[in-house]
C-alpha cells in the first residue's frame, strides 16, 4: 500500500510516497518525472524497507520556489538529508536517477556518513561528466538539448500540444510496447500540468548551467556547481547503465573508478535512459542483490 505524505524541511514542503517499515531506502526521480517513476521499487522494496519516493522540490506537488537559484543542487542535497532525519533515519540506502542521481552523486560527497549503500541508474558521475563535455564531441552533441532547456522558449517547447515532446520523449516507446499505459500517460500529463512545475525541473538545468560549451563564454560544465578537486565517493556504490541512452553516453562509465574506489558497474546493453521502465526486476534484482552484500 503506497500512502502519500507531506513534510517541511529545508524552508520546502516535500510531498512524498512511501510503502513499508524499517530500514530507509529513498528513491530519487530526475527530470521530467516524480514519485511514480518509482511506483514498482516501492511496491517492490516496501515489503522489507520503508521505501520512500519524494517529489524533488520544483515538481508535481512540491514546494516550486520563484528563485532560480533556489534549485542549486545544495539545496536538493539538504532537502534529502532533512527529509530522511525528518522520517528519523541518519543512515539510509539512496537510490537515484538521471537528474535525481546527480543530487545523490552531490549527496554521498557531502553527506557520507548518512549513507550505507549509493545507487545511481545513468547518471554520470561530475568529475567524469566535466571531462566528457569538455573532451568528448559526442557528449557535446548528444548534451545539446540541455541549452535549449536552460533557454526562455523551454516552457513553451515543452507544454505544446498537450506536452507532445514530453511525452514522446519519456513515454513514447513505452506506450507502444505496453511499458506504460493510458492510465500512466495521464498521471505524468497531470504532473507537468501542476502549475510551475515544468519550470521547477528546468531550473535545475538553469541553476547548475549545465551543458556542453554554448560558445557564448558562460563556464558550462557537468560538475553541476560542485569542487572537482574533491570529488572521491567513499560510499559503496552500485551504478546501473543502460546503454542504449542516447542523452549520457557510456564514456561517463569509463575512469569512473578513480572517483568511486567501492564500485560495482552493471551494464544493461538493451536498456535506453528509462531502463527502470523497461525493466524493472532486472534493475530491481541489481539493487537487491548489491545492497545484501558485505
Amino acid at each position: 500500500m503506497i500512502k502519500h505524505e507531506y513534510a517541511e524541511v529545508n524552508g520546502v514542503r516535500l510531498h512524498y510516497a512511501t510503502a513499508g517499515k524499517g530500514k530507509l531506502i529513498m528513491f530519487v526521480h530526475g527530470f521530467p518525472e516524480f514519485w511514480y517513476e518509482w511506483k514498482n521499487e516501492l511496491a517492490e522494496f516496501g515489503r522489507d524497507y520503508m521505501a520512500v519516493a519524494p517529489d524533488m522540490r520544483g515538481y508535481n506537488l512540491s514546494s516550486k520556489p520563484a528563485e532560480v537559484d533556489q534549485y542549486q543542487v545544495k539545496h536538493m542535497v539538504e532537502d534529502l538529508r532533512a527529509l530522511a532525519e525528518k522520517l528519523g533515519h541518519k543512515k539510509f540506502i539512496l537510490v537515484a536517477h538521471d537528474w535525481g542521481g546527480a543530487i545523490a552523486w552531490a549527496f554521498a560527497l557531502s553527506h557520507p556518513d548518512y549513507l550505507e549503500k549509493l545507487v545511481i541508474i545513468n547518471a554520470p558521475h561530475p568529475g567524469v561528466f566535466a571531462r566528457e563535455l569538455r573532451d568528448n564531441p559526442a557528449q557535446q552533441k548528444a548534451s545539446g538539448y540541455m541549452l535549449m532547456f536552460r533557454g526562455p522558449q523551454a516552457e513553451q517547447t515543452l507544454s505544446a500540444n498537450n506536452y507532445a515532446l514530453l511525452v514522446q520523449v519519456v513515454l513514447g516507446e513505452g506506450l507502444k510496447t505496453g511499458v506504460f499505459t493510458e492510465e500512466d500517460k495521464k498521471a505524468y500529463i497531470e504532473a507537468w500540468s501542476q502549475p510551475g512545475a515544468l519550470t521547477g525541473g528546468l531550473n535545475y538545468y538553469r541553476a547548475a548551467r549545465v551543458g556542453p560549451p554554448s560558445g557564448e563564454g558562460d563556464k558550462d560544465s557537468g560538475s553541476f556547481g560542485l569542487n572537482v578537486a574533491s570529488l572521491v565517493v567513499k560510499v559503496p556504490t552500485l551504478v546501473i547503465w543502460g546503454e542504449k541512452d542516447t542523452a549520457l553516453l557510456t564514456g561517463n562509465l569509463e575512469g569512473l573508478d578513480k572517483f568511486v574506489p567501492n564500485l560495482t558497474i552493471k551494464r544493461i546493453p538493451d536498456g535506453t535512459h528509462w531502463v527502470i521502465h523497461e525493466k524493472p526486476a532486472l534493475v530491481d534484482g541489481y539493487i537487491r542483490e548489491f545492497i545484501k552484500s558485505k
